[in-house]
């Protein structure tokens, strides 16, 4: 196959996801994933039979072993292709099943947070993960921030634009509005951006990968032995919300969750809901006990 065709084709893929409205890391992975699947096929793509799609699959799961959840964005991704784009309506996207492993995520307590976040010297670093930690964000929803998404009168901030192009507020924590107006006002680099969070040199808005480092810095730091990611930190946030009280939904809300399922995993990783669960059962059976008590003396 020549360059000058597979070229033709990944443009096209390209116009397609685009007038489809993916993301652009959804763009990214999916034109990856089709790259891939040619250069392993080195075939023409309208010459690419269901069976030389199938037998693809069976090579990525069972020679290849990727992860169920790479093999899903590239089911995904050869699905978009050779139905949107090439037009071919085929059975064996709809036969594939994944059996993604049930985890359960990593959760830091409150001290830990704390102790993390302390560890990060550099004030726009830290502030934009404390941000991220105390809102409850994606990573690409703490780096998109604005100082006009936040509406300190009424003790909100405007999530824009958030997973699947949906907006939401967030609760703004009395004590996040009084660090952020310090950091604003003494430690922002000066820049023309809008963004509330900027590089410490550029002035441009961070890249992902440099807090991503900056915080596996900082777990080195204070030797925390738990696998943990900046999302973690949504993730802690979600569960100490549960651990305080808040009800599922209202959680399900604040992290934008589309489905209920979703939030309810945290269920299963809050500390304490023995002890309580204990204590209501206690005081919902006392006076049972008291009233055989009563009838046995009778």
């Amino acid at each position: 196959m020549g360059d000058v065709t597979l070229s033709t084709w990944r443009n096209r893929l390209s116009e397609d996801l685009r007038l489809a409205d993916y993301r652009d890391r959804t763009q990214e992975a999916y034109q990856l994933a089709v790259r891939q699947m040619l250069e392993h096929l080195q075939r023409e793509p309208t010459a690419i039979t269901e069976d030389d799609v199938r037998g693809y699959l069976l090579y990525l799961r069972d020679k290849r072993r990727i992860s169920p959840s790479y093999l899903n964005i590239a089911v995904c991704a050869l699905r978009f292709f050779f139905m949107r784009t090439l037009h071919q309506e085929w059975d064996v996207f709809d036969l594939v099943r994944i059996q993604r492993p049930q985890t359960l995520p990593t959760v830091l307590s409150t001290a830990e947070v704390r102790g993390l976040l302390s560890a990060i010297r550099l004030p726009v670093r830290r502030m934009a993960l404390t941000t991220i930690y105390a809102l409850g964000l994606r990573l690409g929803e703490g780096l998109r921030l604005e100082a006009q998404h936040i509406d300190s009168d009424r003790l909100l901030v405007w999530i824009r634009d958030g997973k699947g192009a949906k907006d939401r507020t967030v609760p703004l924590p009395r004590p996040l509005l009084a660090r952020l107006r310090t950091y604003w006002a003494r430690e922002r680099p000066a820049s023309r951006t809008r963004y509330l969070f900027v590089a410490d040199r550029t002035g441009d808005r961070f890249e992902e990968s440099t807090l991503q480092k900056t915080f596996t810095a900082a777990l080195r730091e204070t030797a925390l032995e738990k696998h943990a990611s900046i999302h973690t930190l949504r993730h802690s946030y979600a569960t100490h919300l549960v651990e305080a009280g808040v009800s599922l939904r209202t959680v399900q809300s604040l992290l934008g969750h589309a489905s209920l399922r979703t939030t309810e995993v945290y269920l299963h990783v809050t500390t304490g809901s023995a002890e309580r669960v204990q204590s209501v059962v206690d005081g919902l059976m006392a006076g049972l006990l008291e009233f055989g008590a009563a009838t046995a003396s009778t």
